[in-house]
């Protein structure tokens, strides 16, 4: 099982002057290896997007972009009905102007992980992740693209050669077929349990569901979310207890470089 790891977080989810989520994006540059960066659609705007790249700059973070569904009022959380066309023009626009802050700060863009409900769209829509995996090869050929095991992302990411991460949940629910239970609002977690979670699935490969079944996990990336109660805690705990236990934390890119 892995023992180079990346650890990733959802940054920069903010719009003016209101923020989500309790921890400092800052305070979370020290954690994470790589970043997951609002880019205007569910959260986030350029005096943002341009402090976050900054701070990705100053830590040595890995850079990514997190397009999420046209949706601010529900923060990419509620499904959009769409044509796949119209998603990836959209991923794409907001995959362009992160990669242009990033131009600024002389950062190249690593990653793309859409955001809430458009990742889980993607997972379920082999239409549209087949339309976003042609259009990245097309316009980003090395552009790593994170997803979770089971879903039709990763299966046509593979299967045209796109660069791919698989994801572990830290803070996020199980079902018995391996995908993430969707959950708008997360109850406080216990940082200690979730760093348990995690070091098990990375030297076990086993993950326990919400019907308290044991199954096997693959990834590449583990995630926790800034705007979890507690999120600073529970990135220094997972952090803390991988290191303990021997793995190395790196960015996505060092990480598929050595599988």
């Amino acid at each position: 099982m892995p023992r180079l790891i990346d650890l990733n977080c959802d940054l920069g989810e903010g719009f003016g002057h209101w923020t989500m989520g309790e921890a400092p994006d800052a305070d979370l540059m020290e954690i994470v290896s790589s970043a997951n960066v609002a880019t205007g659609f569910h959260a986030g705007d350029p005096t943002l997007m341009n402090r976050v790249v900054n701070l990705c700059q100053q830590h040595a973070v890995a850079l990514g972009a997190h397009p999420g569904f046209r949706d601010l009022v529900g923060f990419g959380r509620r499904n959009i009905r769409a044509t796949p066309e119209e998603l990836v023009n959209d991923i794409l626009y907001q995959i362009g102007a992160l990669r242009e802050f990033g131009r600024r700060y002389g950062i190249a863009l690593q990653h793309v992980k859409p955001h809430g409900a458009l990742y889980m769209e993607a997972a379920v829509n082999e239409d549209l992740s087949r339309h976003l995996v042609e259009t990245l090869q097309r316009t980003a050929p090395d552009l790593i693209l994170f997803c979770m095991d089971i879903s039709h992302t990763y299966a046509v990411a593979r299967r045209l050669g796109q660069p791919v991460v698989r994801e572990f949940y830290a803070d996020r629910d199980y079902d018995d077929s391996g995908s993430i239970v969707f959950a708008r609002h997360v109850a406080p977690l216990d940082p200690a349990r979730v760093t348990e979670k995690c070091v098990r699935a990375c030297l076990e490969g086993k993950v326990q569901t919400v019907s308290g079944k044991d199954i096997s996990i693959d990834f590449e990336s583990i995630c926790f979310h800034s705007d979890t109660p507690g999120a600073l805690e529970i990135g220094r705990a997972i952090k803390a207890g991988l290191q303990q236990n021997g793995i190395t934390i790196a960015p996505a890119a060092s990480v598929i470089a050595r599988n």
